[in-house]
């Protein structure tokens, strides 16, 4: 698959006498797009599974974002030229992270962890916003924690993608559950994307502090010792993990089970936790064990990574706020990220 990123900005598109493989007829939609310059006339190269189709189109832009650029989904436009095409896309797949929507025991200020709670209502919404984001983003596997909050976060957001396609739990617990979950037809594999999910990718087990008010416990063993229970990096709570022994069983996982899936051309989508995608993004990121601890994700926010020639390169949100909406940074770990920027640009 390859992958073309540009600034970003959204108008309208005129399409003639073609119809996308979402199902829209001719006329005018509004689309996000990507775009090489400004104005009304451009030569805009789209992305499609497996090729890349090039064509003019006119856009009327209606307005600029200043956030990252995105992987967007195929709109076939037809060509005059396909001599463009001969040139070789270096080889891009897109890798999302979604840290949960609110989830019950968020809203009530408790410690959650590995405890298995569902989402608020502003969780939901959190949710399908996420999924707007990414609409137009290519999807072909799906993996998620075993808690029902990011289960339920990667169906909500799946339900507003332009592909329309079903996201199916898969089963590994046993040989019986591996058949019963098997997809033996041909078009509904077509139809459909597979969803699963590992104990890996938990949030980290917070110990004899899950179920507890996080003020109450601070004014019961003190501010500072419940500060370096959540924000150390190899520090665990009581009988809990550290974000370190996260990481090791998280970023094993990625390494062993999703890596391999992003070489293989496969666009992946990865809805977990707040400790457990610092622990991805620490790696994608090369963050060191300082930088990570001032890491913060908010929830129901999608990032963006296009792994390309063996490497991880940061997007932002797409369609949405530039990174420093998603990451709460320190002025060192800013400073450590525009100096990445730069390099990759």
């Amino acid at each position: 698959m390859a992958v073309t990123t540009f600034h970003q900005a959204t108008g309208s598109i005129h399409t003639h006498g073609c119809r996308s493989s979402f199902g829209f007829q001719n006329g005018i939609r509004n689309y996000s797009v990507n775009m090489v310059s400004k104005g009304f006339g451009v030569d805009a190269r789209l992305i499609a599974r497996g090729n890349c189709c090039s064509g003019s189109c006119r856009l009327s832009v209606t307005r600029a974002s200043s956030s990252h650029s995105s992987v967007a989904d195929p709109v076939q436009i037809p060509s005059k030229n396909n001599s463009s095409d001969s040139k070789k896309k270096p080889h891009e797949t897109a890798l999302i992270l979604i840290r949960h929507g609110e989830s019950l025991w968020n809203e009530k200020n408790l410690f959650t962890g590995c405890v298995d709670v569902p989402l608020t209502q502003k969780g939901v919404e959190e949710a399908i916003e996420a999924g707007k984001r990414i609409c137009n983003i290519p999807v072909d596997m799906i993996y998620t924690s075993s808690l029902i909050r990011a289960q339920m976060t990667a169906m909500l957001a799946m339900t507003q993608h332009r592909r329309k396609k079903v996201p199916i739990i898969t089963h590994s617990e046993s040989e019986q559950a591996q058949r019963w979950s098997q997809i033996s037809s041909e078009e509904t594999k077509k139809q459909s994307i597979p969803v699963i999910a590992a104990w890996q990718l938990n949030e980290r087990m917070y110990g004899e502090l899950q179920g507890l008010n996080k003020q109450e416990t601070a004014d019961r063993f003190g501010k500072e010792k419940v500060h370096e229970w959540r924000r150390s990096y190899d520090i665990p709570p009581p009988n809990g993990e550290s974000l370190e022994m996260c990481a090791q069983r998280a970023v094993a996982y990625f390494e062993e089970q999703i890596e391999p899936q992003l070489l293989s051309g496969k666009n992946v989508m990865i809805s977990a936790h707040g400790n457990s995608l610092r622990s991805i993004i620490m790696y994608l990121d090369k963050l060191t064990s300082q930088e990570v601890i001032s890491l913060e994700l908010s929830t129901g926010i999608p990032m963006l990574y296009i792994f390309r020639d063996g490497k991880f390169i940061r997007r932002g949100s797409p369609v949405g706020p530039s990174a420093a909406g998603v990451y709460a940074y320190t002025k060192s770990l800013a400073l450590y990220r525009q100096k990445l920027d730069e390099m990759f640009h």
